[in-house]
């Protein structure tokens, strides 16, 4: 019934298959807050419709980068058009913690909060992966820069 929805809501049987598992784990996890107020079933309907919904929001907010990024003005573009590819590269030579933290703050949209909740850590570990992820990031963009100048002709 789970993975039903769940395929109702995305259209996908891959993030219906995962949103359903993530469901379970969420649902396990916090069985200590189950009120017997409502039908167990109940609750984890809501509980799947909640990370349906956030699922979602996260696709929306992805889309939105996406088209951003491909949308940059027609001066900026000539100037940038590399810009995906070489932030891309940058991200990939971080720390795999630091990577996560800045791709789900600032790709995903998450708060430090809710990124340190998905992480397992505090919002103090997360704030302080995404200052160095970035300090990290503007340095190996300056060197992808300067080696990409240098290739040029002169």
């Amino acid at each position: 019934m789970i993975h039903s929805l769940c395929y109702r809501m995305t259209g996908s049987m891959a993030d219906a298959e995962d949103l359903a598992q993530e469901t379970f784990i969420h649902a396990y996890q916090n069985l200590a807050h189950f009120r017997a107020e409502a039908r167990f079933s109940s609750w984890l309907y809501r509980i799947a419709v909640n990370q349906c919904l956030n699922w979602r929001k996260r696709q929306d907010r992805q889309e939105r980068l996406r088209r951003d990024w491909s949308l940059q003005g027609g001066q900026d573009r000539q100037e940038t058009s590399g810009c995906a590819p070489q932030v891309q590269e940058a991200l990939l030579k971080l720390p795999s913690k630091q990577r996560a933290a800045v791709v789900l703050t600032t790709y995903d949209g998450l708060s430090h909060a809710e990124a340190a909740e998905a992480l397992g850590c505090s919002e103090t570990t997360i704030s302080w992966r995404v200052f160095a992820a970035r300090r990290k990031l503007k340095r190996l963009l300056k060197s992808l820069e300067k080696s990409e100048a240098g290739d040029g002709p002169e």
